[in-house]
């Protein structure tokens, strides 16, 4: 829904259109914005005893990501800076490549999670981190109670 009109008859768009009507975090599935910057996708899972989150984030290795704990809030960063330079014989300047890229994901974790026992895996392209529960949070097995 909008609330102001558009008018689509105008053939030269202005260029303070597309810088406001930018959408600056993708809401669809494509993981990437409309100013280009990508944050990785993220699986969340729940079992008896663990939480388990894996962030998609191929090409990277381990030592690309920063994991932080800070008052229940888990934060998952990233900065990658590449740069490529070739040059012709004599030294002369010839290409010069350069890309930057950054993400920054946080999330808070129930008080059930056990902070200590926090673990964390990169491997294929997906970083995974274990939160496991605490003990006295995991579902407790079925006994029975004797009457008296």
């Amino acid at each position: 829904m909008n609330l102001v009109k558009r008018n689509t008859d105008n053939w030269l768009p202005s260029i303070f259109d597309d810088m406001f009507k930018t959408d600056w975090m993708d809401n669809g599935n494509s993981g990437m914005n409309r100013i280009g910057t990508s944050v990785p996708a993220v699986n969340i899972s729940e079992d008896d005893d663990t939480f388990h989150l894996e962030l998609a984030a191929p090409g990277m290795t381990k030592k690309d990501f920063n994991l932080e704990l800070d008052n229940g809030v888990l934060t998952i960063s990233s900065e990658v800076k590449k740069e490529d330079e070739k040059k012709e014989n004599g030294g002369r300047f010839t290409r010069r490549e350069f890309s930057y890229s950054s993400f920054k994901r946080a999330f808070s974790l129930p008080e059930t999670v056990d902070p200590e026992k926090i673990s964390a895996q990169y491997k294929e392209g997906v970083l995974k981190i274990e939160l496991p529960k605490r003990e006295d949070a995991k579902v407790q097995a079925k006994r029975m109670i004797d009457i008296k």
